[in-house]
């Protein structure tokens, strides 16, 4: 022991991780840094995924984009993954639009119910010449000649 203020029993190395006399302790201090960091990015993570759903249904153009968007949010403010599950699902697969077949069906069929209308050729008489679209020329009247 060289140190004249080392106790004579103190160890001649210290470990790193023991706090010095002036109260510093880099070991705290790291892991206090490193757990603010780690909620943080686990708050990121966590809401990056709940936004999952809405941005797949936002990148498809999905018809129900709006009802995703409801369900991705209810999953996060309730804690009910159900609904993080049926909106992940409903923004994966469209769902096919039964009623236009039926709606052009429907259509065709009160189609059927009417009268045609004449077409507007229909209504010209043959029988009748068309006039030409230019007059015919006018000849000028023969000039009196004296007064």
């Amino acid at each position: 022991m060289t140190t004249p203020n080392a106790h004579p029993m103190a160890a001649g190395h210290i470990p790193s991780y023991v706090t010095a006399a002036d109260g510093s302790d880099f070991l705290f201090t790291f892991m206090a840094v490193f757990t603010i960091v780690l909620i943080l990015l686990i708050g990121v993570a966590y809401f990056t995924l709940h936004a999952l759903p809405e941005k797949m249904a936002h990148k498809s153009n999905h018809p129900q984009f709006q009802l995703v968007g409801i369900l991705a949010l209810l999953a996060l403010f309730t804690h009910n993954n159900i609904f993080w599950v049926a909106a992940i699902l409903m923004a994966g697969f469209q769902i096919p639009d039964l009623a236009a077949p039926l709606r052009s069906i429907a259509d065709a069929v009160r189609g059927l119910g009417r009268e045609p209308e004449a077409p507007a050729a229909r209504d010209v008489i043959p029988s009748q010449p068309e006039e030409p679209d230019t007059p015919a020329p006018v000849q000028a009247e023969p000039v009196a000649e004296g007064r």
